[in-house]
């Protein structure tokens, strides 16, 4: 199974760097049944995988001039603080068993994993059904927009913090069709956002963590890889036909997890 956890560790990254998104929504699932990781640590360790690849991913986008810092910096920083609080105070609180009426008791396991896949598939949805807008001589005035920025930030990072995923299935609808920014540079700024909340996250449940740092140097090599190499291969596809194909590969991954935790 290792072995097919490391081609898949590569897929993650090839997510990443034909889409901008997406590498977080199959490290968690590769972690916790490929490598037989909790979905506590997989959380954990995912947010160190993908912010790393997304960090490393930044340098050749920002000589392309593909970032917004201004909006990277508005949006980033309450988002991180999200990560934190969800990273330091939510998921502590979660207790390991929940006994619910008739005595049906719910893991703490259980539910990550159902959050996950529910998140998986709100995100799949987005990919599929999300339609494209080119939008001309229309630019993004941050400063008229500080409140909806600050609320999306704070969804985006506690989410992110609960299921380990960097968001950029989120951050990037939300750049391109709320806040105007033009898909290219939401690509760039979204993985600048999701580098360094994820390694922000990582770093502050490390007091409480004690990672594989053997396994997660090897799946971060194989993902960050796979990165250049969608990066390369994204321009032999159209965006649209790369979302929609990933949108229903992550769709039936999100109903595999609810299934296999329900019934099996």
């Amino acid at each position: 199974m290792e072995i097919i956890g490391y081609l898949a560790s590569i897929l993650a990254g090839l997510s990443l760097g034909m889409i901008g998104g997406g590498g977080s929504i199959l490290t968690v699932p590769i972690l916790v049944y490929l490598f037989s990781v909790s979905p506590l640590n997989a959380t954990e360790y995912s947010l160190f995988i993908v912010g790393i690849t997304s960090l490393i991913g930044v340098i050749p986008l920002h000589r392309e001039k593909s970032i917004d810092f201004k909006m990277a910096l508005l949006f980033g920083i309450p988002s991180a603080m999200a990560v934190i609080f969800a990273r330091k105070v939510i998921l502590p609180a979660i207790p390991e068993e929940i006994i619910l009426f008739n005595s049906v008791i719910i893991l703490r396991r259980l539910m990550i994993m159902l959050f996950f896949a529910i998140v998986m598939i709100a995100a799949s949805l987005l990919m599929i059904f999300r339609k494209e807008k080119v939008e001309k001589n229309i630019k993004s005035d941050p400063q008229k927009h500080l409140g909806l920025i600050f609320c999306e930030a704070i969804s985006v990072g506690t989410i992110s913090g609960i299921s380990g995923a960097g968001g950029g299935f989120l951050i990037i609808p939300l750049l391109t069709i709320l806040n105007k920014i033009p898909m290219k540079k939401a690509i760039g700024t979204s993985l600048l956002i999701i580098g360094v909340q994820s390694m922000i996250g990582f770093f502050a449940g490390l007091s409480t963590a004690n990672p594989d740092w053997n396994l997660l140097l090897k799946i971060t090599t194989l993902s960050v890889s796979g990165f250049f190499a969608g990066n390369y291969l994204s321009i032999k596809f159209s965006a649209a036909t790369l979302k929609n194909s990933f949108g229903w590969f992550v769709l039936c991954i999100g109903i595999y997890i609810i299934l296999r935790e329900l019934l099996f």
